[in-house]
Formats: C-alpha cells, structure tokens, sequence
C-alpha cells in the first residue's frame, strides 16, 4: 500500500484523549494513553485539527450513581433507546476531564465540548445520542471546505466509531487510524463497530499508512 499523504481540504479529529479514559482515570480504557505519542507523530500532517472532549455535568443521566439501583455498565431505557450507564467521569472543570497533558497539539483550531446536557448522552462529535441535537461540527467542517476526516481517539468501539459512523453519513470521506485509537470493548462491542464502520465504506488505516512530515 502506498502512503497517504492527508490533503489540506482533510481534517483530524482528536476523540476525548482525557485523564478519565487514560489509565488511572474514572472510567480508563486499557492502554489509552498509548495513543499520546501517536497523535503527537501524526497532527503535523494535518492543515486541520479538532479536539472533543466529553463534558459532563455532575449527577449526569448517564452515570449508573444518577439512577437508583443500577450499577455501572448495566443499561436503562432512556428517551431516546438504550443507554449503558458508566461510572463518573469527565465531570465538568475536574482534572478526570482535562485533556491528556502530554497530548500536543498546538494548530489544533477547535475544541468540540460534548455531553454537557444533562439528560442525553454524547458519544458522537457530530450528533447527541437522541440523533436530533447538532454540535455544530458537520456545518463548521463544511464551511471551512473539509471533504474528508481522519479520527483517533477514545474509545473506538464508542466515541470514536459514532464519529466516523456520523462524518461518513454527512459526506465526509472517512477513515480510521486503529493504532491511535483504543477500545473498552465491552460484550463484542468492538468487533461490532468495526463491522458498522466497514460496511457504511469507513477505511481502517494504520498510522504507518500515512506519510507524515
């Protein structure tokens, strides 16, 4: 395979690489701060750069504590489908939500901040999960003249995977570099996403796939 060099009209999208999924946070995936120094490798190659972050307010209606005898990773019916319940996590201005200080990304130009509603879940950087609430990404991509994106990120069985699954719905040529990216990969989730990914013509790239600067 011959390597990619990403256009100026692609964009990077740096998924939630925060202290509460990297190890020792609330809610850690395994090996998720491994993907620091990748990203680090492959953010010069990019003309455009964004970064999301969940967001969530204390008492969130995702979290297992908000609702009354469940437990993290069991599920609840929301309004809006089925939601697995988490620990608390990201919570708003701690440090489990700050991004991963030894992330550097100085050119990055936006910061999408995500799940900040109390009563609906975020895990795409395009949609909210009641798949109605905007975050205004596809319109500011679009306006900045952005035809295909590259994502990374945590975790790539959640976050990640809805973000590509909502940037190729949108249009967007869509690729997924793996090795920047882990999963938590709960009851098959990840072999899931892989196969909702390809089938919707997302490309799973390796970061060797691409000829960086």
């Amino acid at each position: 395979m011959s390597h990619i060099t990403p256009a100026a009209d692609s964009a990077l999208i740096v998924v939630d690489v925060q202290n509460g999924f990297c190890d020792g946070g609330n809610l850690a995936v395994a090996g998720g701060a491994q993907v620091v120094p990748i990203i680090n490798r492959l953010a010069p190659a990019f003309a455009n750069i964004v970064i999301t972050q969940d967001w969530h307010p204390a008492g969130h209606a995702s979290f297992a504590s908000a609702q009354s005898g469940k437990a993290a990773f069991e599920t609840t019916d929301m309004f809006y489908g089925t939601q697995v319940l988490w620990p608390d996590h990201c919570v708003q201005g701690t440090h489990d939500a700050a991004l991963h200080a030894d992330l550097h990304l100085p050119t990055a130009q936006l910061i999408i901040r995500k799940g900040f509603h109390e009563g609906i879940d975020s895990y795409s950087a395009f949609m909210e999960a009641d798949r109605k609430t905007q975050t205004g990404l596809e319109a500011y991509l679009k306006q900045r003249g952005i035809r295909s994106v590259y994502v990374v990120g945590l975790a790539t069985d959640f976050c990640v995977a809805w973000t590509a699954l909502d940037a190729r719905s949108a249009g967007f040529d869509t690729c997924v570099i793996e090795d920047a990216c882990r999963a938590i990969d709960m009851n098959g989730s990840l072999a899931a996403a892989w196969a909702q990914m390809q089938a919707q013509g997302i490309q799973r790239l390796q970061s060797a796939d691409l000829l960086l600067p």
